[in-house]
């Protein structure tokens, strides 16, 4: 039987301002119980336009509270993780906007994206990636961060989800304003359409932000990990590239000869 009510994601959204989540624990909510979409008579999904951008899809963590919040709907829909993957690849939605009793989130498209792929708040595991993918992504973001005071770091890794077994590309951004933070996803905007170019056999990229403050456990975690990083600081303008590749010494291109002693 189909809860009323995604409780964890509504505890989650209406406590924010006594301890602000991670991005991880609000979309493992999300996908993981499911939010109520406003609906047509005829069963159409209900969409904030917007004259200027694609529209938003709204949505509620309980099917009463999206009645009190929007009359006009002819009721409320119950998208489980499955069904948003499907409107999110048959729609040209901009973002998702999730109203809970005392709160609420805002999603950039390319981020629900991302995790509506690949699974329902499914485990995801991080490691240091040699992708020439991601290579280009730490030369780049090393070229331009420098252009987006907010971002103070950046961590490139290839996340595999332990569910699914599937793999892609995910960038760690952590920035010095709200979230969900414009400074990164215009830096995500320069990085893919100026400086990188993904084609058919390319492994996806994704982008997580984060803020410096009330994510601050987390970005001590992706420190930890031994990730390619770029860090940023503002002040000074001082950009600092810490990989693994720079620790590995170069090979020698001498022939070595063979030692024979002496009788």
């Amino acid at each position: 039987m189909i809860e009323h009510q995604n409780t964890r994601l509504a505890e989650l959204l209406d406590h924010r301002e006594e301890r602000e989540p991670a991005p991880e624990e609000v979309l493992g909510a999300l996908f993981e119980g499911g939010v109520y979409v406003p609906v047509t008579e005829g069963g159409s999904v209900i969409f904030l336009p917007d004259p200027d951008q694609p529209p938003t899809l709204l949505a509620f963590t309980a099917a009463t509270l999206g009645v009190q919040l929007l009359p006009q709907a002819a009721g409320m829909a119950h998208c489980d993780g499955a069904r948003l993957r499907d409107i999110l690849a048959k729609t040209g939605v901009a973002r998702l906007g999730v109203r809970s009793g005392d709160g609420q989130a805002i999603f950039p498209e390319q981020t629900l994206r991302e995790w509506a792929t690949y699974g329902s708040g499914a485990e995801m595991r991080l490691d240091w990636s040699t992708d020439p993918v991601a290579i280009a992504l730490r030369d780049a973001l090393s070229r331009r961060i420098g252009g987006f005071p907010a971002v103070r770091s950046a961590w490139v890794a290839q996340v595999r989800w332990q569910e699914s077994g599937e793999q892609h590309l995910l960038l760690h951004i952590a920035v010095d304003e709200e979230l969900p933070s414009a400074s990164a996803d215009r830096l995500m905007q320069v990085l893919l359409g100026e400086e990188v170019e993904l084609g058919p056999t390319h492994p996806k990229v994704g982008m997580l932000a984060l803020n410096t403050t009330t994510h601050a456990d987390t970005i001590a975690d992706l420190d930890r990990r031994g990730l390619d990083t770029v860090h940023h600081d503002a002040q000074t303008g001082r950009i600092k590239v810490i990989s693994r590749e720079y620790d590995t010494p170069p090979a020698d291109p001498r022939p070595k000869r063979r030692w024979f002693g002496r009788s």
